[in-house]
């Protein structure tokens, strides 16, 4: 199972890598500005329903149905079911394109109201939205037959079809002089990439044998199943991206620049949460999956043991830097041409307020997979709305004093709650149950992400003093230094405590 976490995380870090060679030349080309909140609203609308009807919550649904069905009944009946689910999702999709294609200025009027006050950016995101929402279409197709693919052990082709949407993008703004504006060439890239990314899905799943079919749709009780359970787990994931919507309603109403600084704070807080968190989670759900069905719930807890402490080992000393020097770090990677240093001490503000919540984010897929492994999605539906409720209502108090930083705090104390109780309830009805290993990882990880804290609030100034002759490269030069030697302190202090407690591996 690490080896396959690792796999997924490979190539999830390529494709993060590459996201920040394309956001490094967003930032520039488009800057923070009105033209990026444009943009920003276009592709956040797509990605906000894609994460609703496609990646967590159809997961969450059809890895189990399908797992169960290929265990009890076999391959055939496995791949009958995944071409009727196929079909109805092509349906579902070709229809919601075709609807909100029809009421666009009212659809980007609901969801980013504030951008109405400005006629321009308003009418420009309109256009770039009609742009990219295809992009829903075509992703949603490549998270069923990631889902598939995910079910038979085959993972990196899911994992890779993120890397063409960044240098989808990065050859459309290469392009610039051909397209009306800088904005209309990122999201001709957003679009483009979502036929590419469903190619490539697609030919893993010819190479597998593996490739969904049209079919005339039959009902069938496994279906109904699926329906059953998707509804929940929809409304569940719906619960966070509503959030998210709520971020981009109020920062569309706060001054010209909060909402692409909410997007380049959640680019870089999405580096960890992708690399790790949700590659463990990705991996986990089907492992999980078939041990219960196999009736081994000891090891669908050891499973889970380790994802969880893997990805707090990995993921925490980014939480420590991202709280100790975000604006460093923005500053570092973003800021030159068009992205200002205010924008970059925005940005930072931001990235620190999300930083609150990454650990709990990193988590929370492989803490709900204790349910979904056996078919309950309802549980996470509760957790997830809960977390939702005090999401919301936290941005309603908090936004007025502390503006755009207050939508991504209150985004961390929603997260907090939402994995507490799930994890509460999980160890309640005996489907998770921590270990002393994990306990040990956990002091560990603490230990270490305490030293990297300490290293650079103490080195950040002589280094800073040091590399200031370099100029323009000065920052980037200090958050290197600052990586490196972070990277060898909380390794080192890690493995120690490690060690001394007994915490051999996470094998364990």
């Amino acid at each position: 199972m690490l080896r396959s976490i690792l796999s997924v995380g490979g190539w999830t870090l390529a494709s993060r890598v590459t996201g920040f060679v394309r956001d490094i030349a967003t930032a520039a080309i488009i800057g923070a500005g009105p033209i990026a909140d444009a943009f920003v609203v276009a592709f956040r609308l797509p990605n906000h329903f894609r994460a609703i009807f496609g990646e967590g919550a159809f997961n969450a649904a059809f890895i189990p149905s399908y797992g169960r069905i290929r265990t009890v009944e076999g391959e055939a009946a496995a791949g009958s079911f995944a071409d009727r689910v196929y079909t109805l999702m092509l349906v579902i999709q070709l229809a919601l394109l075709a609807i909100v294609l029809a009421v666009m200025p009212g659809f980007v009027g609901l969801l980013a109201p504030g951008l109405s006050a400005e006629p321009a950016t308003f009418d420009l995101a309109i256009q770039l939205t009609r742009i990219t929402f295809p992009y829903l279409f075509f992703i949603t197709l490549v998270t069923l037959g990631s889902a598939i693919l995910n079910a038979h052990d085959r993972f990196w082709a899911a994992a890779a079809a993120p890397i063409l949407l960044n240098l989808s993008m990065i050859a459309a703004l290469s392009l610039v002089h051909l397209f009306p504006g800088a904005g209309h060439a990122a999201a001709w890239g957003v679009a483009v990439s979502g036929a590419l990314q469903l190619a490539l899905v697609m030919w893993d799943l010819v190479r597998a044998g593996l490739r969904p079919r049209l079919v005339v749709p039959r009902w069938t009780r496994e279906l109904g199943l699926f329906f059953r359970r998707l509804g929940p787990a929809v409304i569940g994931a719906a619960g966070v991206q509503v959030a998210m919507f709520a971020d981009t309603i109020i920062a569309s109403i706060l001054p010209t620049g909060a909402l692409s600084s909410l997007y380049y704070a959640e680019r870089l807080y999405q580096l960890p949460l992708g690399v790790v968190g949700i590659a463990a989670g990705t991996v986990l759900l089907p492992t999980m999956s078939r041990l219960v069905a196999a009736g081994n719930p000891d090891g669908a807890h050891a499973a889970q043991n380790r994802a969880i402490g893997f990805t707090l080992a990995l993921a925490a000393p980014c939480a420590v830097a991202f709280l100790t020097a975000p604006d460093l770090v923005v500053s570092a990677l973003f800021q030159r041409g068009a992205f200002s240093a205010s924008a970059a001490a925005r940005a930072g503000a931001v990235l620190a307020a999300y930083s609150v919540g990454l650990p709990a984010a990193v988590i929370i897929r492989s803490a709900t997979a204790s349910f979904y492994a056996r078919g309950d999605t309802a549980t996470p539906l509760w957790a997830s709305l809960t977390g939702y409720g005090v999401n919301i209502m936290l941005k309603i108090l908090l936004v007025a004093q502390f503006g755009v930083v207050g939508l991504a705090l209150a985004t961390s104390v929603g997260i907090w709650t939402n994995v507490a109780i799930v994890a509460a309830l999980a160890v309640r009805r005996g489907y998770a149950a921590p270990s002393l290993a994990l306990a040990r990882l956990i002091g560990a990880t603490s230990c270490g992400c305490a030293a990297v804290a300490a290293l650079v609030v103490l080195a950040r100034p002589p280094l800073a003093v040091t590399f200031a002759p370099l100029g323009a490269v000065s920052e980037p030069a200090t958050l290197a230094a600052l990586a490196g030697a972070g990277l060898l302190v909380y390794a080192a202090v890690f493995l120690g405590v490690a060690r001394l407690s007994g915490a051999r591996s996470f094998r364990d």
